[in-house]
């Protein structure tokens, strides 16, 4: 990780019409739009180079999707896909900004995406027929693997880190906290993005009677996606989980309501609050 600039054009005006972003540094451009304006991304030369090309969305269980894909042109492989892909709202190419990728390029990027897609587990994907590896020389092969990283680096500016590990980097990474109660045991990892829930950790089965609704709401949902299920007399986490709040983590690990702030502590005993919130006096 290091500084960047990152440049975002308007070529409408409006923040939520096209986008087009670019590291002022580098050769990669990616252009942004909603499904609703087609016909003004349409207009943009970029539309039609050689690149890859992001399809967002929401799957049938209200879970973030994607769809990977290439083309030679690709506004000619987005036509079809509107016509024939319901899920999608918005879509993001990434291209170079002298139209220099070839055929064998971007279908090497598709594979590499996806793969990197599947790996960081953020996004459910859409390819079911999966994408073949091209026979690519070694040297291309590494001046492609610098191009994905700058596609990384712009999807997540536009707001999908598609290949962002939900740990983050060394960098990235607080201090991990435990949570115990009754046979609850839970490690939380303090992220940019938030308050993460470690794979492994358990949670209490039985819920109290004054649970809070939206708590009591949100450990459904975990069960229903299988990310919380049943080992003995607990629930495990079967991957890494995202909470928004300290408190809404420890909640759903306690299976009551309470203050995640209290409630998580370090090796030493000390409260989130003490090492977060509290500044020293004096």
């Amino acid at each position: 990780m290091k500084p960047q600039t990152i440049q975002i054009f308007l070529p409408e005006g409006a923040p939520t019409s096209v986008k087009e972003a670019e590291l002022t540094n580098r050769l990669i451009k990616a252009i942004w739009f909603p499904r609703t304006a087609m016909d003004k991304a349409a207009k943009r030369d970029i539309s039609q180079y050689t690149g890859v090309y992001f399809l967002f969305g929401d799957d049938d269980e209200g879970r973030p999707q994607v769809y990977i894909g290439e083309g030679e042109n690709c506004w000619t492989r987005l036509q079809q896909h509107n016509r024939n892909k319901d899920f999608w709202t918005h879509c993001v190419i990434a291209v170079t900004k002298t139209n220099e990728f070839t055929k064998t390029d971007v279908k090497f990027l598709e594979h590499y995406c996806l793969d990197q897609a599947v790996k960081a587990g953020r996004y459910a994907t859409d390819n079911s027929t999966g994408s073949l590896l091209p026979s690519i020389s070694e040297p291309r092969k590494y001046d492609l693997l610098d191009n994905f990283e700058t596609i990384k680096v712009l999807l997540a500016t536009l707001g999908y880190p598609v290949f962002e590990d939900k740990r983050g980097d060394k960098a990235q990474q607080r201090k991990i906290f435990y949570c115990k109660g009754k046979e609850a045991e839970a490690k939380c990892l303090v992220t940019d993005e938030g308050y993460l829930v470690l794979s492994g950790s358990t949670a209490n089965l039985d819920e109290t009677k004054t649970i809070n609704p939206s708590t009591k709401a949100l450990r459904a949902e975990l069960i229903e996606k299988q990310v919380l299920i049943p080992q003995g007399n607990v629930l495990e986490f079967t991957s890494d989980q995202l909470f928004k709040s300290p408190s809404s983590a420890s909640s759903v690990v306690l299976a009551r309501s309470s203050n995640g702030w209290a409630e998580w502590k370090d090796k030493n005993g000390k409260s989130m609050d003490e090492l977060m919130r509290q500044t020293d006096e004096g």
